[in-house]
């Protein structure tokens, strides 16, 4: 039933759609544009994003990255999911109640999905509300708003706003059995591989579903 030709014909769409069983959803940043969210494109302060999200660069000032990712974590606590959020998230309510699946495979960190009311859901570069400790590597859900009190007013996007240049032990810490190493976000970074068991399902999912719908997918949103 799989099928690779573009097509505009709503009622073969729908006649697909009424046949299928087993539906993935492939969402990735597009489906945030009207969240108002910070966007992975273009620039915070006069850095690109891209050249934020990154290992090295976190390695290379702490605070920097914390302060822009402190920025991303308080728009996303305070948007709503949009109507394409909750369109995805009422079609797999709607189908579970007939015996059939939807899966949805996202590239976005922002948990709108969740928030929108989806269940079945692999979030493939990770989360913004998790953190990985760099020492013991423990990771854990955190909704705190800030993270850390020394990023209390912190991250705002101006070109014209300093650093400010937080101490690293001022930065969030891992309190996982008396750890204290640096927090980092859990989101896969330029140049980190995805996670294997995460790739291992996604695959499942695809090569086992019947229909996969494709939700524009721009660029990178790490």
């Amino acid at each position: 039933m799989l099928t690779s030709q573009p097509s505009t014909d709503l009622s073969a769409f729908r006649q697909l759609l009424s046949q299928s069983k087993d539906i993935v959803i492939i969402t990735g940043p597009g489906l945030s544009s009207d969240n108002e969210t910070p966007s992975f494109a273009g620039f915070w302060r006069k850095w690109q994003a891209q050249d934020l999200a990154n290992p090295h660069a976190f390695a290379k000032n702490p605070s920097r990255i914390w302060e822009f990712y402190h920025h991303r974590r308080q728009a996303v606590l305070t948007a709503d999911p949009n109507p394409c959020y909750q369109a995805i998230a009422q079609c797999e309510e709607v189908l579970s109640k007939q015996e059939r699946k939807v899966t949805v495979i996202t590239e976005n960190v922002d948990e709108l999905h969740r928030r929108a009311g989806s269940q079945n859901l692999l979030e493939m570069h990770g989360s913004l509300f998790r953190t990985r400790c760099l020492e013991c590597y423990y990771e854990e859900d955190n909704y705190n708003n800030p993270i850390c009190p020394a990023l209390e007013g912190k991250g705002l996007p101006d070109r014209n706003t300093e650093d400010a240049l937080i101490l690293e032990e001022d930065l969030p810490r891992c309190d996982h059995l008396g750890c204290n190493g640096l927090l980092r976000p859990a989101v896969v970074w330029t140049g980190e591989p995805l996670d294997h068991d995460l790739l291992r399902c996604a695959n499942d999912v695809l090569n086992n579903c019947d229909l996969c719908l494709v939700v524009p997918l721009p660029g990178p949103v790490c």
